[in-house]
């Protein structure tokens, strides 16, 4: 199982927000690439980036940051955050992103989805964040009445490579990962998915484990680094482990 470090930008900034409110932030460092830097330095194998910016205004924000993370990092990086249209998807391959992530345009422009799954094979994820099981967007500001796990079985079709999911009501919340949720969407699916929200201890990541023969191939761990629950190498060392479900 892979863990995945988030690191989410907001004005510049390093930052993590409470269940995706903009009104709950908290900055982390003034530069995300110091963190990247450090995530990597500690054994991160692939970095998780939301551009939050581009989440709310629909378009990239930060790529100036974004292609810093690269530079230093030397990691891959899935990027998510106000990509929506395939001109915005050859800027940030262009700048080096390995993955990019569809999240409100899955759901809003399955054509794009589509064209994109055709022109970059393999790289392009679906970002599906839910409330209770349905669908929210353009940043989490809005909900829809379209369920998870319909859209995902949909989006596999058209060619996406992985499902990364948030359950938002976890998000920021340090309570424990929705693992009924979590499962089921895997279980649906043939194409991977990354667990998303409310990692607390490393007790979340040994119930996770054992999702991995449902399909779930790793996990986007955000606060609980940032606030020192545990270390980055304690996490990678669990997730390695193939006693850990024991």
């Amino acid at each position: 199982m892979i863990i995945y470090p988030a690191i989410d930008i907001m004005n510049g900034k390093c930052v993590r927000l409470y269940q995706g409110r903009v009104d709950q932030v908290k900055v982390y460092a003034d530069n995300p690439a110091d963190m990247a830097e450090k995530w990597q330095d500690e054994g991160a194998e692939y970095l998780h980036v939301v551009d939050l910016d581009g989440a709310f205004k629909g378009s990239p924000q930060n790529l100036a940051s974004v292609k810093e993370i690269i530079e230093r990092a030397r990691v891959p990086v899935q990027l998510g955050g106000g990509l929506r249209t395939i001109e915005d998807l050859d800027k940030v391959f262009e700048i080096g992103v390995d993955r990019a992530i569809l999240g409100t345009t899955a759901i809003t422009n399955p054509e794009l989805v589509k064209a994109a799954c055709a022109k970059y094979p393999g790289k392009i994820v679906a970002g599906l964040d839910a409330r209770e099981g349905k669908l929210s967007i353009k940043g989490w500001v809005e909900n829809t009445d379209i369920f998870a796990v319909d859209l995902a079985l949909q989006l596999e079709i058209y060619g996406v490579s992985r499902i990364v999911y948030t359950d938002i009501l976890s998000d920021g919340t340090q309570k424990g990962v929705n693992i009924f949720a979590t499962e089921e969407l895997a279980q649906k699916l043939s194409i991977p998915v990354i667990a998303s929200g409310g990692v607390s201890t490393l007790s979340d990541i040994r119930q996770l484990k054992p999702l991995e023969a449902s399909g779930v191939e790793g996990v986007i761990i955000g606060r609980a680094l940032y606030e020192g629950n545990f270390t980055l190498a304690e996490a990678i060392e669990l997730a390695r482990w193939k006693s850990a479900n024991r």
